[in-house]
């Protein structure tokens, strides 16, 4: 023994035969899962997921509820078999129902895989429920939501669904709990009508909760008309604040006697009149027209008259001094002869006209006609432009009528 040990052949030999064995026990180590022999076979195992089943029976006459739509398939063999089913999935697992009565049923799921593969199917089994088939005809609801929603004065006035009944298929125990089929309108935002729009349809029982049965059709076309309500209204004019003490309010009225609102219908009817945002008449310092915004309800719309014109009248106060006498009608030949009564006039009118006013404009005239040689009280006749009052301060003057004639002879 001790001389193979000195061989280097006997060595080498050895060496190999170790490392064959070595390679070996690793590579089994690593595919527990896999046999491998010298030979070259192997079993795989490899899990298909979301598989769909199929159901066997007569689809005409019975509904069958509480099949799993899907199963997880756990294929084990030679990779070789395996390989096609893997990649082309070319086979069907299914619940073959034929010839069992209504009523429930514990099944087994099966499948067509051949050859020496084996299938494992989870879940195996399922709890099935055959039931006779019924059909029936029900009416659809378009049911409008969020209609609170909607673009501001706009409100829905009909709707139509088409077509109006739909026929359902399903077990005789669903189709008598059915307590409604509704089709949902989503109404926010919506300022003008909908014309065929194409929507789903929900079906639900008496509870509220929705069922999974056959529709024909499974989906309607809704139409709604939808309108924006308007009416014209009085409107009305509102202040705050007062004005400077030597203004007076004359008149303020909008020049537009009445404005078209918009609204939902049950919103109009109890609005009789609009007014606009207080105009601040500490800001008038005269007669004119101003820009006013209107104040409007809740949910109101004015969308053609956002601000109104509004004409103010105000009067004004303004006194005039030294306005000067003027004299007419005096005879020729004659003097008149009276003290200046130093004239102030007040005048009032249009705050805008009154407020410029001057001495010039104002005419103060004595009428010295038909007067004689003396003493005489005559008025002061004041004239102002139009549509102002004028007052002087004093009303007539003390005036002497001399006749140079009569004086000389004296």
């Amino acid at each position: 023994m001790d001389n193979w040990f000195k061989s280097k052949w006997f060595v080498r030999i050895l060496s190999l035969a170790f490392a064959v064995t070595l390679y070996a026990f690793v590579n089994v180590s690593e595919t527990p899962n896999s046999d491998s022999t010298f030979s070259g076979s192997t079993t795989s195992t490899e899990t298909l997921e979301q598989i769909p089943v199929d159901i066997r029976i007569d689809r005409d006459s019975y509904v069958v509820s509480d099949v799993p739509e899907e199963v997880d398939v756990t294929l084990q063999g030679n990779r070789g078999s395996m390989t096609p089913y893997i990649l082309q999935r070319n086979f069907d697992v299914y619940v073959d129902l034929e010839g069992l009565e209504e009523g429930t049923h514990v099944v087994e799921l099966q499948h067509n895989i051949a050859g020496d593969v084996e299938v494992f199917i989870e879940p195996k089994t399922a709890e099935v429920t055959i039931e006779e088939r019924a059909s029936q005809e029900f009416t659809v609801t378009a049911d409008l939501i969020n209609q609170d929603l909607m673009a501001d004065g706009y409100e829905v006035v009909d709707y139509s669904v088409d077509p109006e009944t739909i026929t359902i298929t399903s077990s005789a125990s669903v189709i008598e709990s059915i307590g409604s089929v509704r089709a949902y309108v989503n109404m926010e935002g919506v300022d003008e009508s909908i014309n065929n729009r194409e929507l789903p349809i929900s079906v639900y029982d008496v509870q509220g909760n929705e069922l999974n049965v056959g529709l024909d059709p499974e989906s309607v076309q809704v139409s709604v008309e939808v309108d924006n309500p308007s009416k014209s209204v009085p409107l009305s004019v509102e202040t705050t604040g007062e004005l400077e003490e030597d203004l007076e309010l004359d008149s303020i009225s909008p020049n537009e006697e009445e404005v078209e609102i918009y609204s939902q219908s049950e919103v109009l009817e109890d609005i009789s009149e609009v007014t606009t945002e207080p105009l601040d008449l500490s800001e008038i310092e005269e007669s004119g027209t101003v820009e006013v915004p209107l104040d409007l309800p809740e949910n109101v719309q004015a969308p053609e008259t956002e601000e109104v014109e509004v004409t103010v009248e105000v009067e004004g106060a303004n006194v005039i001094e030294n306005v000067a006498l003027e004299e007419e009608g005096l005879a020729n030949g004659l003097e008149a002869s009276y003290a200046d009564p130093a004239l102030e006039v007040e005048v009032t009118g249009d705050a805008s006209v009154v407020n410029g006013l001057t001495a010039d404009d104002i005419n103060a005239v004595l009428d010295l006609s038909d007067l004689e040689s003396g003493e005489h009280e005559v008025p002061i006749d004041i004239e102002a432009p139009e549509d102002v009052t004028a007052t002087g301060n004093v009303e007539e003057v003390t005036v002497e009528i001399i006749d140079p004639a009569e004086t000389a002879e004296e």
